[in-house]
């Protein structure tokens, strides 16, 4: 029986994109393209850093990711920048999330953060969300030195929480993320919001889902 939703932060329960979007006029056209090679060099920065052994904390990527971007775009506009990364601290939650929160909260099940984000971002990310009270822990991959998908980074949040697998279902909606904790050994469910074909790395999310309601019913059926 689950009795803990184990939650990815950026990309499912908060919106990367929105930080673009607060800002997206003085952006102009790029705004889109900056957003997406944002997200896109971010996560490329955490896979590579970890294979290399060269671990920075996730501000530290997420800055050196906005700079590719920015640049790539020939955006130069140190002000827009800085504002940006903090708009980065402050993400929108996406529609379903608060909803979905107060919904497990009130059937007893324990949610929890594992997330790339350093406890300081995530910190800020829960406050600015308004969801302090509907999480009881957030376990950031800071502590060990290495990113998600290495399944010593899902193993680390099962040894954290004192938990048996079994009661554990993992929640992303970053495909490379389900599967990454799906290979750890995690139940999972991939919050496939924009109907994305699964991808082919050998093992695949137990559940798909459109979004994160569909959690509620899910969890009746386990």
């Amino acid at each position: 029986m689950v009795t803990a939703c184990v939650f990815d932060a950026y990309g499912t329960l908060f919106d990367v994109h929105s930080a673009v979007r607060r800002h997206v006029d003085r952006l102009g056209a790029v705004g889109a393209a900056v957003s997406q090679l944002w997200r896109t060099k971010q996560l490329e920065y955490t896979w590579l850093r970890t294979l290399m052994g060269r671990y920075v904390d996730f501000a530290t990527v997420t800055a050196d990711a906005l700079d590719v971007a920015l640049a790539t775009h020939a955006v130069r506009d140190p002000a827009l920048q800085a504002d940006l990364l903090r708009a980065y601290l402050e993400l929108d939650p996406y529609p379903d999330v608060i909803e979905v929160l107060h919904a497990l909260r009130q059937r007893g099940v324990a949610c929890s953060i594992l997330s790339n984000g350093t406890e300081a971002m995530l910190a800020a990310a829960v406050a600015a969300a308004g969801v302090e009270g509907l999480i009881d822990s957030v376990i950031s991959v800071d502590p060990l030195g290495m990113y998600k998908p290495d399944p010593r980074v899902y193993r680390h949040a099962i040894e954290v929480l004192s938990r048996a697998d079994d009661d554990i279902l993992f929640v992303s909606a970053n495909s490379w993320d389900a599967i990454g904790a799906a290979h750890a050994g995690l139940q999972v469910a991939w919050i496939n919001r924009t109907g994305l074909e699964p991808d082919h790395l050998g093992r695949s999310a137990d559940h798909q889902l459109s979004d994160l309601r569909g959690l509620l019913a899910l969890l009746d059926g386990l």
